[in-house]
């Protein structure tokens, strides 16, 4: 379910929170390559008096939306947050004073106890990181198996907009890690991601956005267009059969070369088979698998005879292929 409340009767009106809802939407529906990820969702925006959310609808679809035993129950929610020494609240159009709208403790009890296998709510409103905080301890949160929360800004802190308006500072970095920027190397986007994405974003001294989990394992929230074949990425046990190994190269691994280096007896021709392995090899090193040992650049590493090797992260792709995680 996605909310966007630019509408207010009584309370400041704003402006950013039904393109928000939109552009969420839009990247939600389906992944990368067109195929449905959560399909039809439920929207709701308030742009209007004839077309606001009143706080029974909001509160009535956060019920429905976590009613059933799926396997991901989501909720985003842009508008107005409110905070006071009783807990936090999402303002519904229809707020007067703020602590009327929907407690975040009441969507809290109805998503622990939901039946879905994982539910995920991002929020993007002033206040919001006090969601699943304990009422009774301050500094701990209290979240059940399965729940993940992502918010704007911390407990004390607004939820801004982009200068000029028309968008949030946190759901133009959410959007943009849905589209890819969180992905990894099998174009898989969890919620772990997004939030580390989010997180480098923004500086020291701007919203910081708060993140709280209670899950075995992140669910990916959609796919995007990985930035390696998966082929070649499961090839990396066959060309390094040892995640220490290193990968010796000669110059007809590299296809291109001078016009000296054409006419020099001494470098031998590209071999079409090297050529091909060494088209994956250059692969692996765009995305920081693979680094030439000894040398500036794969070319120098090739014609100059040297090796190369995974770098850390390769390793650590090494071994998922290895144990058949990828």
């Amino acid at each position: 379910m996605i909310v966007g409340i630019d509408y207010y009767t009584h309370i400041g009106s704003l402006s950013g929170c039904v393109n928000d809802a939109h552009s969420v939407k839009a990247v939600l529906e389906r992944h990368s390559d067109g195929t449905l990820n959560f399909a039809a969702p439920q929207v709701l925006t308030a742009t209007s008096p004839a077309k606001s959310v009143l706080k029974r609808d909001l509160k009535d679809a956060v019920r429905q939306l976590f009613a059933d035993d799926v396997e991901i129950a989501l909720l985003y929610f842009a508008g107005h947050g409110y905070i006071e020494d009783t807990g936090g609240f999402l303002c519904a159009s229809d707020c007067e004073t703020g602590d009327d709208g929907v407690a975040l403790s009441e969507i809290m009890t109805i998503a622990n106890a939901s039946r879905a296998k994982n539910k995920v709510i991002i929020l993007d409103s002033c206040h919001s990181g006090i969601a699943g905080n304990s009422a009774l301890t301050r500094g701990l949160a209290e979240i059940s198996d399965g729940v993940t929360i992502l918010t704007a800004s911390t407990a004390d802190q607004y939820a801004l907009e982009v200068p000029g308006g028309g968008a949030g500072v946190f759901t133009s970095l959410f959007v943009d890690a849905l589209s890819g920027a969180a992905a990894n190397l099998v174009g898989e986007i969890t919620p772990g991601s997004v939030y580390a994405h989010i997180d480098q974003s923004l500086g020291p001294w701007a919203q910081r956005p708060v993140f709280k989990t209670n899950v075995k394992t992140f669910v990916s929230l959609r796919k995007s267009e990985p930035p390696i074949i998966l082929g070649d990425l499961q090839a990396l046990t066959r060309h390094f059969p040892a995640p220490d190994h290193n990968f010796c190269l000669d110059p007809s691994f590299e296809p291109e070369r001078s016009a000296d280096q054409l006419e020099d007896p001494s470098i031998p021709p590209p071999d079409p088979l090297n050529t091909a392995i060494f088209k994956i090899l250059q692969g692996y090193v765009r995305v920081n698998l693979v680094r030439p040992v000894g040398a500036p650049h794969m070319w120098h590493a090739a014609m100059q005879s040297k090796s190369c090797e995974l770098t850390v992260l390769g390793q650590h792709y090494w071994n998922l292929v290895n144990k058949g995680l990828i």
